[in-house]
């Protein structure tokens, strides 16, 4: 899994930065796309990738988990949302792609889609363990991501391959939380 992520990160990255097929048709889609469905929801998927929404989602699946017990997991998590903007930030000046409704650059890979992915993905691990139906909160981080990118996309704010580059940045991040997954502590 941690290879296949690699791989579609890397062709994500190579195509919008060596202006490759992939972007082209990415522009195009995102432009087919922009300003469709309901304004005000959009905007609201698009939020959910606020720092100010997703941190606070994360910080109390940390403290929870704190409470019940687990150490490592709840290291891992912030330590993983940490690395974030700490990898995300310099993807973004070195591509230096314009955004669908600017000439401003910095666009891939998307800082809210990843924000979305790894809140919502750790939170998800770490508060899976503690429940009798634990796949509901994978499911439930999967489609906060998702509604997130869609958000993004319908609102213009980026190309759909930006978000999807964040989550194939992003999937490679939580890795150690997946693969570090165990019962909760007793």
């Amino acid at each position: 899994m941690v290879s296949g992520l690699l791989a579609l990160f890397a062709l994500t990255t190579w195509q919008i930065a060596a202006d490759g097929p992939l972007r082209g048709l990415d522009e195009r889609t995102g432009r087919a796309l922009v300003g469709r469905g309901p304004a005000g929801l959009t905007e609201f998927l698009a939020d959910l990738g606020n720092t100010q929404v997703a941190l606070p989602v994360l910080g109390c699946a940390i403290v929870w988990s704190l409470v019940r017990g687990a150490r490592r997991a709840p290291a891992t998590a912030a330590l993983t949302m940490a690395a974030v903007p700490l990898l995300v930030v310099p993807l973004k000046d070195w591509i230096a792609r314009p955004g669908p409704l600017t000439d401003a650059t910095g666009y891939y890979p998307s800082g809210h889609a990843a924000t979305a992915a790894v809140a919502y993905g750790a939170a998800a691990l770490l508060l899976a363990p503690y429940l009798r139906r634990s796949w509901m909160m994978p499911v439930a981080a999967v489609l906060l991501t998702a509604a997130t990118g869609i958000g993004l996309v319908l609102r213009g704010y980026h190309w759909p391959l930006d978000v999807l580059g964040s989550w194939f940045l992003c999937g490679l991040l939580l890795m150690p939380l997946v693969t570090g997954r165990s019962q909760p502590p007793k």
